[in-house]
Parts: C-alpha cells; sequence; structure tokens
C-alpha cells in the first residue's frame, strides 16, 4: 500500500513592510508568492491559512504590520495570460497598434520568459524589425507587466527608426489614466524629477542626482473620498516613471505594491492604464491617434474606492476617425 506524501511544512511569511499594513490578506499572499486570489482564497476556507498560529476565516481580513501568516500547502505559480488576449486595434504594412492587457509581459526578461508581447508577435506572422533584437522584434516602447494600455509595434526597420525619432524628439504622445492615493490641490501641474536606479533596491527606480531627467504633466480627472483619478502625459520616457513621480510627491498609484501600498480595495495590480497614443505615421506622416478605454477592473476600483453608482469614469480621449475600426 502506497503512503500518502505528507503535507507540506508550513510557509511562514512576516509583514515586515510598513506598505503592506491594512492590505487583505488574499491579496497580501497573492503578491508574496505569485499565485492567484482564487487559490489563496480558497486555502482560506480549507483552514490551511495561520494568521499568527490561529486559523484565518476571511480571505478579505487586513494584515497588520508584524503579522505571521503561516500557509500549509503549495501555491502554484499564476499562469501568463494567453497570448490571444493582446488585441490588434490598427495594422498595415509597417505597424501594428495593441492593447495590451495587464499581467503581459512586452518582451522576455529574467523570470518572464513565456508568455510574452513579444512572442505573441512572432505568431502573427509577417516581417518584423528587429532594431531592438531579434528577442524584442517589434518592439519600439514598452509598458509595464501590471499596466494595461496602448503599444505601437514596427514591421519594418525604417519604421522603427521613424518611430523611435518620435520618442526621442518627444513627438510621439502618450497619456495615461491613473487612480492615485490621496488629493491633489491643484487641477493640473508638472513633477520634474531625475530618475536612476536605486542603489539600495535594484528592482526599484528612484528620484535622485545622477538620474536622467523625467518630467510628467498630470490633469485632475475626477476627485474621490481617498483617492484622484488623473489624466498623465509623459515628456520623457523613463522606466516606471509615472509610478515613482507619483510616488515622489506623496500621491503613489493605487494598488502599486513595489512604489506604494500593495494594494487598494483588492486592487491586483497598479492602477494605470496607458489610454492614448498618437503619432504621425512613419511612411505617409498622417496623423494617428488611438484610444483604449479603461478596463473593467480599473473601472470596478473606481468604484470600490467611492465614485458614484451608476457614474462613469471622465474620459478626455478621442482617437481621430481614420483611425477608428
Amino acid at each position: 500500500m502506497t503512503e500518502a506524501a505528507p503535507p507540506p511544512d508550513p510557509l511562514e511569511l512576516s509583514a515586515a513592510n510598513p506598505a503592506e499594513a491594512g492590505v487583505r490578506l488574499d491579496v497580501f499572499l497573492s503578491a508574496r508568492l505569485g499565485g492567484t486570489r482564487a487559490h489563496v482564497q480558497q486555502l482560506v476556507r480549507e483552514g490551511l491559512v495561520l494568521l499568527n498560529g490561529r486559523a484565518v476565516q476571511r480571505p478579505s481580513r487586513g494584515i497588520r504590520l508584524g503579522d505571521l501568516v503561516a500557509v500549509a500547502a503549495e501555491v502554484p505559480q499564476a499562469e501568463p495570460p494567453p497570448l490571444e488576449e493582446a488585441r490588434r486595434v490598427y495594422e498595415d504594412q509597417v505597424l501594428v497598434v495593441v492593447d495590451k492587457p495587464a499581467g503581459m509581459v512586452v518582451h522576455p526578461a529574467p523570470g518572464h520568459r513565456d508568455g510574452t508581447l513579444a512572442q505573441l508577435v512572432q505568431s502573427w506572422g509577417g516581417p518584423w524589425s528587429t532594431a531592438a533584437g531579434r528577442d524584442r522584434a517589434g518592439i519600439v516602447h514598452r509598458l509595464d507587466r501590471g499596466t494595461s494600455g496602448l503599444l505601437v509595434l514596427a514591421r519594418t526597420e525604417e519604421a522603427h527608426r521613424a518611430l523611435a525619432r518620435q520618442l526621442r524628439s518627444r513627438t510621439m504622445g502618450r497619456e495615461y489614466w491613473a487612480l492615485a492615493e490621496g488629493q491633489f490641490r491643484e487641477d493640473r501641474g508638472r513633477i520634474e524629477a531625475a530618475l536612476g536606479r536605486d542603489p539600495r533596491r535594484p528592482r526599484r527606480m528612484a528620484v535622485g542626482a545622477g538620474g536622467r531627467e523625467a518630467a510628467t504633466e498630470f490633469t485632475v480627472l475626477e476627485r474621490l473620498p481617498q483617492h484622484t483619478a488623473l489624466q498623465l502625459r509623459l515628456l520623457t520616457g523613463r522606466t516606471h516613471q509615472i509610478r515613482v513621480h507619483l510616488a515622489y510627491i506623496g500621491r503613489p498609484l493605487a494598488g502599486d505594491g513595489l512604489y506604494g501600498t500593495a494594494s487598494a480595495r483588492g486592487s491586483a495590480r497598479p492602477a494605470l492604464h496607458a489610454a492614448m497614443l498618437h503619432f504621425r505615421h512613419p511612411v505617409d506622416g498622417r496623423e494617428m491617434a488611438f484610444v483604449s478605454p479603461l478596463p473593467d477592473d480599473l473601472e470596478a476600483l473606481r468604484r470600490d474606492v467611492g465614485a458614484p453608482p451608476g457614474s462613469r469614469a471622465a474620459w478626455p480621449w478621442q482617437a481621430l476617425p481614420s483611425t477608428l475600426g
């Protein structure tokens, strides 16, 4: 008779980061262990999650600084999103505009070899620019894994160079919808602060001397009880620029566990969406503008943090008629 495998030793996690205080237990564990919230919630229901030595009854229980969480089961890693989730908004012989879902990595990187946008691009067939490298075929610019929204891809080397010039000259427009923690006194403003790698935490960027110049413009779209919806315009394109700039002024993105708090009413990712992209076509020079609607998860988050029932997010963007459909 075969003996049953013994249960795994409990995995213990300590809430030592002040930013984790108040975060839901299921969000805390999902962020720490890489599994899905649904699986963590099932473990709680089965009595396999202990908080300070006692079984937890509610996945929504808030974490307190110094809490010790033990998980007496393996947590499987969340599957990468299916490649077909990225939607082609527009395409022609030299470029493609895509609407990337949150959770999809743009190109292969350490720890993220599969399920990338670059792999999706290859599955579409046809020529792609390799100006950024063969593993980044077609990629002109990028979005963070947790950010949803619009990107332009280049099929030819000539289109890639022309689009890259627009990025460098700041004539390619990239605007974002964001939900920030706290209130803004001003209706609009500009954040200018140089950004570089954080020497103490290499995964993070930081404001500091020796960094590269960075500028972000913001306009208040909606004031909620403890949050503010913003329209953000990038004047430069530094890594994590919006996330770091908002954290720098004490208004981090809701749900940004790297630069702010790990969740906002259950948000599983930073509340940031690349809503509008405009540029001149690299061949014929015509002005092109694309708009991506606010994803359902961010609309739900907006309601969760106090938006009036039945209301819709303020939306200042409009696509050009020539680029609709």
